[in-house]
This record gives structure tokens, sequence and C-alpha cells, in this order.
């Protein structure tokens, strides 16, 4: 579909998340080591996994491509949203921000239904672990994934799709520091009803059926558990699920909080700082969680330094 429309607007003004000017200079420093953070972990993390045979697991295989959307997912909006801080006005043009929206909308589903296959790994591996090989196979894996990313294309060309049928006249700021859904709607001179029950059964449908799903898996994780009779099994098993309710909780919670409020310009300023903890803030910390909490990741990630600082000792002797 053509990035065109019948409207008179040809480009758009990014509010920001702030119209404080002392607060720019700090926000764009806070923001700008967030992003530095959020790049070098989760790179770092998809290199630590693709060169360790050990963490050549399905487990690790779904890490491996929550990192990559996290990556992804932060680069489509955190430079324009710095640009924001240290420019006047930012700018960003009709198919610029159509892009972004499309992009955002992708990684954002594609990260929903990636955190539930990693809810049904961690089932699978502490209810049914004799079958865990065969139930999580590579294959079975990618399948899952695959059917992610697929989501995630059919709800991103769903919203864009319809944003690209409305009409913009005169007002041309966008109260966020992104172009997301909610905000451009405010803006449309045109009728937005199809676009928000496009937004209530795409967005409703991507996070309550993961959210239904990952409750189910944890609460039949939850009973196994109480089953097991000592206390370092139940202490095992619940390390290798808490940093992915931690995930879970963070990414839904904000996400739920932003889409599931009435579209006023009261909750739009909410929802920008609550839709900071799931661009900017979730992103940055889904790595760290896993790093600090997974041995397997601490001893990949030691046996990976200790290797690189021999060969660099060895270059110089």
């Amino acid at each position: 579909m053509p990035l065109t429309n019948a409207s008179s607007v040809t480009e758009f003004i990014l509010a920001g998340l702030t119209d404080q000017p002392d607060l720019q200079l700090p926000l764009f420093l806070l923001f700008l080591g967030i992003y530095i953070v959020t790049i070098a972990s989760n790179l770092g993390l998809i290199i630590l996994i693709a060169i360790n045979s050990q963490l050549h697991t399905p487990m690790y295989y779904l890490l491996f491509n929550l990192s990559f959307i996290d990556l992804c997912y932060s680069s489509v909006f955190t430079p324009k949203m710095l640009m924001n801080f240290v420019s006047k006005e930012n700018i960003i043009s009709y198919s610029g921000c159509m892009a972004q929206l499309y992009f955002f909308s992708f990684f954002a589903v594609s990260e929903c239904y990636v955190l539930t296959i990693m809810a049904y790994d961690r089932y699978v591996a502490i209810c049914n672990p004799l079958l865990y090989n065969v139930t999580m196979s590579h294959q079975i894996c990618s399948w899952l994934l695959g059917g992610a990313y697929v989501m995630g294309i059919v709800s991103a060309m769903a919203h864009t799709g319809c944003m690209l049928r409305l009409s913009f006249c005169d007002d041309n700021i966008i109260n966020h520091y992104m172009c997301d859904i909610l905000p451009l709607l405010q803006l449309s001179c045109t009728s937005t009803y199809v676009n928000e029950l496009v937004v209530f059964i795409v967005v409703g449908t991507n996070i309550i059926m993961p959210s239904v799903t990952i409750f189910t898996s944890y609460a039949l994780i939850l009973s196994s558990i109480l089953n097991i009779t000592s206390t370092e099994g139940r202490s095992k098993a619940f390390s290798t699920c808490s940093s992915h309710i931690v995930v879970v909780a963070f990414f839904f919670g904000s996400a739920t909080f932003m889409y599931f409020k009435p579209p006023s310009t009261g909750s739009m300023n909410e929802g920008k700082v609550s839709s900071v903890f799931y661009t900017n803030v979730g992103p940055m910390l889904n790595p760290l969680i896993y790093c600090l909490r997974s041995k397997d990741v601490q001893t990949a990630l030691r046996k990976t330094l200790r290797r690189m600082f021999s060969r660099i000792g060895a270059g110089f002797s």
C-alpha cells in the first residue's frame, strides 16, 4: 500500500516527552545512556549466545530472538526521541511516521508472542522435563517463532493500513515522542471509528491471548513446583522462572496501562510516561535481568572474557 493520503499534512512534529526546557539536557543524557546500555547489552547477549555452544538450547534460542527484537525495537524510535531533546522542532515526514508506526507495531507484537513462547518453554521444562527435547525441538521453536513474527506483521499491517485511510488537516503536532496509534488518532479530521475498533480487537488480542497463555503456564508451573518435596528443588524451579516473570510483568503492565485507557489529553500525558517503561527501560533491563539470574549465561560470559583476555595477552607477549 503506498504511503499517500488525502490530507494536507505532509509532515508531523513530535512534541516529545516534556516541553520543559530545563529538563531537555538531563533527559537527553539519561536516555542516551539507556540507549547505549540497551544496544551494548542486547548485542553482547546475542554474540554470547551465538559463540557459546552450551547456550545453544531452546531457552537461549528464544532469548537470542528476544534480544534481537529489543535491539531493533528500541532503534525504531529512540534516535528520533534523542533528537527531540536537542532540537527546537522534531519534524518527521508523513511516510517516515507511518514507517515508524509499522516497525514499532511489528516489534512490539512480536515481543508479546516471544515472551509467551518463553513461558510455554518454562512450562514444558518444569512440568514435562522428559519430553522437553521433543516438545521444544529446534524445528518446533522455529515454527513458534515464525508464528510470532507473522502475528507481528499482520498486526503492523492492520494498524498502519487503517492509519493510511485517515485524513490529517491542520493540526500536525503529535503529543508523543514517537508515531504511536492513539496520539495519531487524536489528530485525524475524519472518523476514527474503524481505527479504534481495530485497536480494540488487535491490541486486545495481542495482550489478552498471550497473557492468558502465560498465566495458565505459570499456574501449571506453580502447581508442579508445590508438589516438589525438596526445598532445593523448589528454589531451583522458581529461579528458572523468576527472570521471565519480571520481564513479562514489566512489559505487559506498562503496555496495558497505555492502551486500555480512554484517549484523553491527560491520559495521553500519563501514557507517554508509561510507554517509556516498555519502549526504553524494558529493552535495557531484559538482557541484564537474564544475565544476572542465569548461571549458564554468567559461566559463558566468564569463559568468553577469559578467552578474549588470554588472546590479548598472547598478542602482547
